[in-house]
């Protein structure tokens, strides 16, 4: 059974920085491309950055460029989102999701991220 649990979230000031993990079970990690989307009130789900499986082609949202990193440590079968100079719309709840660039995936439960001072 594939099990995507996202930590990390919280609370932060604009400017400040927040690393959130995905820990993935269930399913062949180290072959599977990996997203991070957010979704914030009221708006749609959007996807923020995918990571292919070996990490060697990463993409990103262009709000976020510059600002946000993606990782993964296929040991650990863990993803990363790096997040630095947040912005107050960065305020979202946050997953992750099996597969980048593909129709369908397996979702994480979320993760509250909030920018605010």
């Amino acid at each position: 059974q594939v099990q995507l649990v996202e930590n990390g979230g919280g609370l932060v000031q604009p400017g400040g920085s927040l690393r959130l993990s995905c820990a993935a079970s269930g399913f062949a990690f180290s072959i599977s491309g990996m997203s991070w989307y957010r979704q914030a009130p009221g708006k749609a789900r959007e996807l923020v950055a995918g990571i292919s499986r070996d990490g060697s082609s990463i993409g990103y949202a262009d709000s976020v460029k510059g600002r946000f990193t993606i990782s993964r440590d296929n040991a650990r079968a863990t993803m990363y989102l790096q997040m630095n100079y947040l912005k107050p719309e960065d305020t979202a709840v946050y997953y992750c999701r099996t597969g980048w660039r593909a129709a369908t995936g397996h979702w994480g439960q979320g993760t509250q991220v909030t920018v605010s001072s």
